[in-house]
């Protein structure tokens, strides 16, 4: 349970994150090139990273309430949104990878932990 609640909240993290620069810190051109890999990025793409970074902070919000909640004893309920969240994380990594394989950076900052977290919680 101990490496899946840490790896789960290192993913977390990570959403979090990405959620900060995706919807809050967008407009500086540092951050769209860590994103996208370019600064050059349309003004209308403004309104889908700023959703999507909502995305990843439900994720990451699902993935500590579910650490929570296992660590509290509340194992079914727990262990249930730890997998489902780190599912969705360590799912989405693997297709921004397929999407663009040049973000491979982010695709493995994304799916790892999560992965981690996966594995350890189907093994327990």
């Amino acid at each position: 349970m101990l490496v899946s609640v840490v790896f789960a909240l290192l993913g977390a993290a990570f959403h979090v994150a990405a959620f900060a620069m995706e919807s809050l810190l967008w407009s500086r051109p540092a951050v769209r090139r860590l994103m996208v890999g370019r600064a050059d990025v349309d003004d209308d793409v403004r309104l889908w990273a700023f959703n999507q970074g909502f995305y990843n902070l439900f994720l990451a919000i699902g993935a500590v309430v579910g650490a929570v909640a296992w660590l509290a004893g509340a194992d079914v309920v727990g262990r249930t949104l730890v997998i489902f969240t780190c599912t969705s994380m360590a799912a989405a990594g693997l297709v921004l990878f397929v999407s663009d394989r040049r973000l491979w950076r982010g695709s493995l900052g994304q799916s790892v932990p999560p992965l981690i977290a996966l594995v350890a919680a189907l093994a327990s």
